[in-house]
């Protein structure tokens, strides 16, 4: 009997990732995604015929019960969230509902309907904020945004779970992880896409928030192994993701403009208006547990990962040279 998984934010660049690897090793795959008329399957293009996708909201505790009752899931990945940091200042109640009320719902559907469902909860580097770097699972939190208080209670209520109830359910706190699938508002898509659009004369400058901040920047597509391989382990632990590299915005630009021959002192300007009122200056993650516990290791460097972005921003840019063009900073 193959296993079943349901992922929330399957719709998302982690979601296909995940759902893609988990088809490969056998899975029954259902995605929950939210009544919307402007639903975007982009992502899941390749795969939309094996897998299902069931209506639901982080916001409707029944939707999930329902979801859960429809896809009797082994495991379930909570991927879903308000995802941009700079969007949770000026909507933090929403990101809260969503971010961190959403793994509560979600938690609790899983307890109703059957508690020895495994559970991984998507927690995230930026619950650190302030921390000193390296990053490891004992480095106290001290969250900077509401997007990163959000986490922070998602992150203590599913360990809450997992030691009032007993359910196997743990947290993937995972750094920076990009792909050409990353949306556009955020600021690696933000750089390889106008680069891209520059190379091709179709943009004439990128403005920019804070060039100083430094992210510990991975493959999205190395990460969902290690989401699954977590709640693969005999008992449930959380783990921290993470290259071990850190780089700059300033380093991103360099690498991302360097891509297509370009210096990018030609066309960055730093604007005020995309300076974060509270920054995170040094994130750098230690993935030792990780490695120890299932040998998981990146595959991609941060310049292949440049790269492999660029290449894909160019062609998207080729064949659609009047896609939109979002300015938002980290």
């Amino acid at each position: 009997m193959p296993r079943n998984a349901l992922i929330t934010g399957i719709t998302g660049q982690d979601g296909s990732y995940l759902a893609e690897l988990l088809l490969q090793k056998g899975y029954r795959v259902s995605g929950l995604v939210r009544r919307s008329s402007s639903l975007n399957l982009e992502r899941l293009d390749s795969i939309l015929d094996q897998i299902e996708l069931i209506s639901g909201d982080l916001l409707d505790q029944n939707s999930l019960v329902a979801a859960i009752q429809q896809s009797e899931p082994d495991e379930v990945y909570n991927l879903a969230a308000q995802s941009f940091v700079a969007t949770s200042w000026r909507q933090s109640d929403l990101t809260g509902e969503f971010t961190a009320l959403g793994v509560t719902r979600l938690l609790e559907a899983a307890r109703v309907v059957n508690p020895k469902i495994r559970f991984y909860q998507a927690s995230s580097s930026e619950m650190f904020g302030a921390a000193a770097p390296p990053q490891n699972e004992d480095t106290p939190f001290h969250p900077r945004s509401p997007y990163a208080v959000a986490k922070v209670y998602g992150h203590f209520m599913t360990q809450n779970y997992r030691e009032s109830y007993g359910m196997f359910a743990c947290s993937g706190i995972l750094f920076n992880h990009e792909s050409p699938r990353r949306g556009l508002e955020f600021v690696t898509r933000k750089v390889t896409n106008a680069a891209a659009r520059i190379k091709l004369g179709l943009q004439k400058e990128l403005p920019m928030g804070n060039l100083n901040a430094r992210r510990d920047w991975g493959f999205a597509g190395d990460y969902v192994s290690a989401m699954w391989s977590m709640l693969q382990q005999d008992t449930p632990r959380d783990f921290v993701v993470a290259t071990g590299v850190s780089h700059s915005v300033e380093d991103l630009l360099q690498t991302a403009f360097a891509c297509v021959d370009l210096d990018y002192r030609d066309y960055v300007r730093v604007d005020p208006a995309l300076i974060r009122p509270a920054e995170v200056d040094f994130l750098c993650g230690d993935s030792t547990r990780a490695r120890q516990a299932f040998a998981w290791a990146p595959s991609t460097s941060f310049e292949q990962l440049v790269a492999m972005m660029i290449d894909a921003d160019l062609e998207r840019n080729r064949l659609n040279p009047k896609s939109v063009h979002i300015s938002s900073g980290m």
